[in-house]
């Protein structure tokens, strides 16, 4: 990211808006506002792949793969990202991760980190979902993989609609959770949704 160049374009957005940057309050402004962008979308500059080689560490699966239906489950992950559309806040976003295991198990803690890491682009809920698919996808080694996300969006409960209880829910599904009726049965059963 380019620290000085967000910094100038912040100060010009203030002056745009009819602030004065130079009052004691918004001093201090650009240089946050650029410090804060640079952890916020941290993800911006890193692919898919570059995510799942990040935190794809494995471990040998105690699951038969030839004949077992586990599926591994990591609910309710905290996250945010920002609309790539009014660059506003996607918030009280909760994700869960569901995958089968074929052969290797990931760490916990590594789905949490890249759904982290996905989540820090502009973006929208439904790309953020895809990615995530894809990013476990290649570092489980699995294609059957689940993710489920519920979020807010400031573009709607802030502005526009202003609508505060609206809050989007969005299912990406591949491998056998798509083709297999009992397994997605399953899975939602798992995951308290009806399907």
């Amino acid at each position: 990211m380019d620290h000085e160049r967000i910094k100038y374009h912040i100060r010009g957005l203030l002056e745009a808006v009819g602030e004065n940057p130079e009052r004691e309050g918004l001093l201090e402004t650009p240089e946050r506002v650029a410090n804060a962008l640079k952890e916020v979308l941290a993800g911006t500059n890193v692919s898919n792949d570059e995510i799942a080689e990040m935190f794809g560490k494995t471990f040998e699966s105690p699951i038969n793969i030839e004949t077992a239906d586990d599926i591994v489950i990591v609910r309710d992950i905290d996250a945010f990202s920002y609309c790539e559309h009014h660059m506003a806040l996607m918030y009280d976003m909760a994700v869960t991760v569901a995958y089968i295991p074929r052969g290797r198990i990931l760490g916990l803690s590594k789905i949490v980190r890249m759904v982290d890491m996905a989540a820090k682009r502009l973006t929208i809920q439904e790309r953020l979902g895809r990615d995530i698919k894809e990013i476990m996808q290649k570092a489980s080694g699995s294609e059957d993989v689940a993710v489920f996300i519920t979020a807010k969006h400031s573009c709607m409960t802030a502005r526009g609609i202003k609508n505060a209880g609206a809050v989007t829910s969005t299912a990406t599904l591949s491998g056998r959770f798509l083709s297999d009726n009992r397994l997605r049965d399953k899975l939602y059963f798992e995951i308290g949704h009806r399907g």
